[in-house]
């Protein structure tokens, strides 16, 4: 490990780049993210071969991954170009728009290397508003980080930018964590990870004198009700579907169905029938590195020792100790209701089947169900329109509801939501993933009347058009 870095300055020298920054135009800001994004690509092998000798992922899922990363950045670059993003709006004298906050810190996450890492959603998002951005790197990744920090030092350079605009700590302590949060400088969090490490993180941030937002995503257990006609026509399909969900990638995603909710059948027996075939079918692969492997050996373990808990599939035949053992476990609905730690996420391919004898525990164990990112149903028309309470209650539980397929997987697109109620995340207005993420790293400003030589562009009175856009929230060609 490098010596300790002096944390203070380098949040001084992150204030001053910021400084410089919020001046850019945006067709600089734009140019230098696309920038970036070319020089990820140039890295070429080398990137994913390093990724992939650090996280055991393999290299099809690495090249994905970097191919949404960036998009991402790319996405961010139109954004700028395009404009509205900064909510502009003229109101005679009083004119608003959305500002940058000020220097961000960005955890990389030890699930996704490069899309939630470095370069990722954070750093990109912040660096679009106009923020600068300090990056701890996770270790579990760090010579991946170091890559693609010296990439973005690259478009800096290459774009004539502020040096410090980014900079990347290489210290993974906790100390260094706590220290950079709690600097008087900082002006936001961006955290992907444990429930325990985005709670350490806001409680550092409240602990300050004058507490800063922390936007942390902490994962779920992505709750799946499935309804009674669909077991009857589709089980055995939903069945597939749903082993190849929980193993995806060794069911490390924060979005993988860590429980599924069921009424008591015959045709839940076929399902769970058809899901355990099809989970010890499944060829365990090395988890992303030895800390979480331990964890989920350890949270499994303790999950199928609660009463009631039931293990139904055969691990007996997975010998090597280096891979995890895919688990589908089953327990009643009401001993899961007197049984807290039962809603705990089991980060890996783990998912328990909650069997309920009828529609009211069914509703109940839904409803316990709070702060999740997703939660899915799985019904035909005829059970949506059955079961229709459950669709409302789907918006108070999660960020996203998804009818009739899989959590797993996010599409970044403008309408997705990757956030929730906490504790899926701590502040469930704004999202992780698309242009909307860039709310997190701005706040609205008002001027009134104030000379137009003072005012930003955006705010400008230009020509009668412009203010009839602006005035109305309407945005386009000329």
């Amino acid at each position: 490990m490098k010596e300790p870095q002096d944390y203070h300055l380098i949040m001084e020298q992150s204030v001053a780049a910021f400084e410089s920054y919020i001046n850019i135009n945006a067709t600089t800001k734009a140019l230098f993210l696309e920038s970036i994004a070319n020089e990820i690509e140039l890295l070429g092998d080398l990137l994913i071969e390093t990724a992939s000798v650090e996280t055991n992922l393999p290299a099809a899922r690495l090249i994905g991954e970097r191919g949404r990363t960036t998009m991402q950045l790319r996405m961010f670059a139109n954004m700028l170009r395009e404009g509205s993003w900064v909510d502009a709006v003229i109101d005679n004298d009083i004119r608003k728009m959305l500002i940058p906050i000020g220097p961000i810190i960005v955890f990389g996450a030890s699930n996704f290397p490069f899309a939630y890492s470095t370069a990722g959603g954070d750093t990109a998002s912040a660096l679009a508003a106009g923020c600068s951005v300090v990056v701890k790197a996770h270790p579990a990744h760090l010579q991946t980080s170091i890559l693609v920090a010296n990439a973005i030092a690259k478009a800096i350079s290459n774009n004539h930018l502020p040096k410090h605009i980014f900079q990347h700590v290489e210290d993974y302590s906790f100390e260094a964590g706590k220290a950079l949060v709690q600097d008087p400088l900082t002006a936001g969090v961006g955290f992907t990870g444990s429930a325990s490490g985005g709670n350490a993180l806001c409680k550092y941030a409240s602990d300050r004198k004058y507490p800063i937002p922390v936007f942390a995503e902490m994962g779920s257990v992505n709750p799946v009700v499935l309804l009674p006609d669909t077991l009857i026509n589709n089980g055995v399909s939903i069945a597939q579907q749903y082993a190849s969900s929980i193993t995806l990638g060794m069911g490390q995603f924060c979005t993988n169905p860590g429980i599924l909710l069921a009424i008591e059948s015959p045709a839940l027996q076929v399902f769970l029938t058809t899901l355990v075939e099809a989970i010890d079918a499944v060829t365990p692969a090395k988890m992303l590195h030895q800390a979480i492997h331990d964890a989920y050996q350890s949270k499994h373990q303790q999950a199928l020792s609660q009463k009631g808990v039931e293990q139904l599939n055969n691990s007996l035949q997975h010998t090597n100790t280096e891979t995890p053992i895919p688990i589908i476990a089953k327990v009643s609905g009401i001993d899961f209701l007197l049984n807290e730690l039962l809603l705990e996420e089991v980060f890996g391919p783990y998912s328990l089947v909650v069997c309920c004898k009828d529609e009211v525990e069914l509703k109940a164990v839904h409803q316990s169900l709070k702060g999740q990112l997703t939660t899915t149903i799985m019904g035909t028309d005829d059970d949506l329109s059955v079961f229709s309470s459950f669709i409302n209650e789907s918006t108070n539980i999660a960020g996203r509801i998804v009818f009739n397929g899989v959590p797993t997987g996010v599409e970044v697109c403008n309408a997705m939501v990757h956030g929730g109620p906490s504790p899926a995340s701590s502040d469930s207005r704004f999202t992780a993933v698309g242009v909307n993420a860039v709310k997190r790293w701005v706040r609205p400003i008002c001027y009134q009347n104030a000379p137009q030589y003072v005012l930003p562009d955006a705010l400008k009175n230009e020509n009668p058009l412009k203010i009839w856009r602006l005035k109305n929230n309407v945005f386009g060609k000329e």
